[in-house]
C-alpha cells in the first residue's frame, strides 16, 4: 500500500461540500492506507479542543472512525488550527507531530513540515507566528468563553486576509536558501510541506551535491489534493470536488 499525505483542506461550516469530501476520502482513496499525515490546516479555524460546534464534533468522529480501523492518523498544526492539541487526538486517535518533523518513508529520510516557517520573507507573519505559538498568548484565549472565542477567530480570519492582500505573492512564498537550510539541517533529500496552496514538486540543488526534490500539497478549494508515497516513489494527485 501507500502512505497518504494531505493538507489545507480549510474545513468550515460555510463549505460543506469540501467536508463531505474530506469524509468521503476517509472512506474511499484513504481505505487501506499505511498511514494518513494531515499537514496542518485542517480546519479553516480551531479555537480549542473544547469546540462543540458540529463540524468539530463531525470531523473528529469520522477521523476516530478511521483511526479505529488501524490505520496511523497523524496530524501537524497549521497557521489557521496551531490550537489542536492533546484533546483533539484523544478524540480522534491521532498523533500530533512537532513541525518539522523527520520520517522514513520506505527507506527515504523524509521531512514534514507544515510549510509556514519557510516563508522567511513575510517579516510580520513570522512575528505573529511566534507570538501566536506562546503559552502566554494562548492561556487567555482558550480562557474565553467559547463565543468569545469564534468571533476572535473570526476577526484575525479577515484581517489576515485583508493584510495577505496587499503583499505581493513571492513575499507568502518560501525562501528558497531556507528550503535548503532546513533539508540540510535534517540531513534529507526529500521535503513535504503544504500552506503555500500552490502544490507541485520542485528539485533542490542541496549543497552536499545530492538531488533533493520539496513536494508542494495542495489546497482543497476546487479540487481534493493527495500525495501517495510508496517504496516506488512519490505521485501527485487531485480530483474535483462535486458541489454539494
Amino acid at each position: 500500500m501507500a502512505t497518504l499525505f494531505i493538507s489545507d483542506l480549510h474545513l468550515d461550516a460555510k463549505r460543506p461540500a469540501i467536508t463531505q469530501a474530506f469524509l468521503h476520502f476517509l472512506q474511499n482513496q484513504a481505505k487501506g492506507a499505511d498511514a494518513l499525515y494531515i499537514l496542518g490546516d485542517l480546519f479553516e479555524a480551531w479555537i480549542g479542543d473544547d469546540d462543540d460546534a458540529p463540524l468539530a464534533t463531525e470531523v473528529q468522529r469520522a477521523l476516530k472512525q478511521y483511526s479505529a480501523l488501524g490505520h496511523p492518523l497523524y496530524i501537524m498544526q497549521g497557521n489557521r488550527d496551531f490550537l489542536l492539541g492533546d484533546g483533539f487526538c484523544t478524540h480522534t486517535g491521532a498523533t500530533l507531530l512537532e513541525d518539522p518533523t523527520t520520517v522514513d518513508l520506505y527507506g527515504t529520510p523524509t521531512l514534514l513540515m507544515h510549510g509556514d516557517t519557510l516563508c522567511t520573507d513575510d517579516v510580520d507573519y513570522q512575528a505573529f507566528r511566534a507570538q501566536a505559538r506562546s503559552p502566554q498568548w494562548q492561556a487567555p484565549l482558550l480562557a474565553q468563553p467559547l463565543p468569545v472565542r469564534r468571533q476572535l477567530a473570526a476577526d484575525i480570519r479577515s484581517k489576515t486576509q485583508s493584510l495577505a492582500a496587499m503583499k505581493a505573492e513571492d513575499i507568502m512564498d518560501v525562501n528558497r536558501d531556507e528550503v535548503i537550510r532546513v533539508m540540510g539541517a535534517n540531513a534529507v533529500t526529500r521535503l513535504i510541506h503544504g500552506h503555500t496552496h500552490r502544490p507541485a514538486r520542485h528539485p533542490v540543488a542541496l549543497p552536499s551535491n545530492a538531488a533533493g526534490e520539496r513536494i508542494v500539497l495542495g489546497d482543497w478549494h476546487n479540487a481534493l489534493w493527495y500525495l501517495t508515497v510508496d517504496a516506488h516513489g512519490c505521485e501527485l494527485l487531485s480530483e474535483p470536488i462535486a458541489e454539494s
